[in-house]
C-alpha cells in the first residue's frame, strides 16, 4: 500500500520562476558565432554552481573564453537566463505553507550571481517571502553539492530525517528526476511548457 506523502522538495528554476535556458548561448552566439562550449567551461560553470570558485574566479575564467567582454557584459549575458516569478506561483507556496499539511523544502542547482539576479527581477521582498514558505532552503553553491548526484539527494534526507517513500521531489530536468527515483523518491518531471507547479493536487501524487 503507498504511504501518503509527508514531504515535498521542490527544484526553483522552471518551477516556479521562469528560465530562458538558451538565453546565455544565443547571447554569446551573437557576438562569437563560432563559439563552442568546451569540457573546461562546463567544469567552470559546474564548479561555480557549487560554490568551488567565487564569483569573481568565475567571470575571470569566463574572460579567458570571451576576451572582448568586460565583467558588467559577462554578468548580464549569464543572467539573462533568469525571467520572472509569477505572482500565482507565489500564491500557490504560501498557502501550501500556511496550511502546514507538508514538510517543504527547496533544493535548487544555483550560483551566486543567479541568485543576485534573481533578487534583482522579483525584489528582496518577495524574494524573502518566498525562501520563509520552506523549512530549509538548499542552494548548490552554498551547500557544494549539486543535483543529479545522489549526494544531494542523500544530504537533504539524512539532515531532516525524512524517509524517501514519504518523500515527493518536483523537477523539471529528467536527469534529476531519474537519481531521485533510485534512492526511493516519489517524483513529478514537471514539463514547464505544459505543466505549472500549482497543478500538483491535480495530479495523483500525494497519496
Amino acid at each position: 500500500m503507498k504511504k501518503p506523502i509527508k514531504n515535498i522538495i521542490f527544484d526553483f528554476g522552471d518551477v516556479f520562476i521562469d528560465l530562458d535556458k538558451p538565453a546565455t548561448t544565443s547571447a554569446i552566439l551573437e557576438k562569437y558565432p563560432d563559439f563552442i562550449l568546451t569540457e573546461e567551461m562546463i567544469r567552470l560553470n559546474e564548479n561555480y554552481e557549487i560554490g568551488a570558485i567565487t564569483s569573481l574566479d568565475f567571470i575571470n575564467g569566463y574572460q579567458q573564453f570571451l576576451p572582448k567582454e568586460t565583467t558588467e557584459s559577462i554578468e548580464k549575458i549569464w543572467n539573462s537566463i533568469i525571467l520572472n516569478f509569477p505572482p500565482h506561483r507565489m500564491e500557490f507556496i504560501e498557502k501550501l505553507a500556511k496550511e502546514n499539511n507538508f514538510r517543504l523544502f527547496l533544493l535548487s542547482n544555483t550560483n551566486a550571481l543567479h541568485i543576485e539576479q534573481v533578487i534583482k527581477n522579483i525584489s528582496k521582498d518577495r524574494y524573502d517571502r518566498f525562501k520563509n514558505c520552506f523549512e530549509k532552503f538548499y542552494l548548490s553553491h552554498e551547500i557544494n553539492l549539486r543535483k543529479p548526484n545522489a549526494d544531494i539527494f542523500e544530504f537533504v534526507l539524512n539532515e531532516n530525517n525524512l524517509k524517501a517513500e514519504e518523500t515527493l521531489f518536483v523537477d523539471d530536468t529528467a536527469e534529476h528526476i531519474a537519481t531521485a527515483r533510485k534512492l526511493g523518491l516519489h517524483t513529478w518531471n514537471l514539463t514547464p511548457e505544459n505543466e505549472d507547479v500549482t497543478e500538483l493536487f491535480q495530479k495523483d501524487l500525494l497519496f
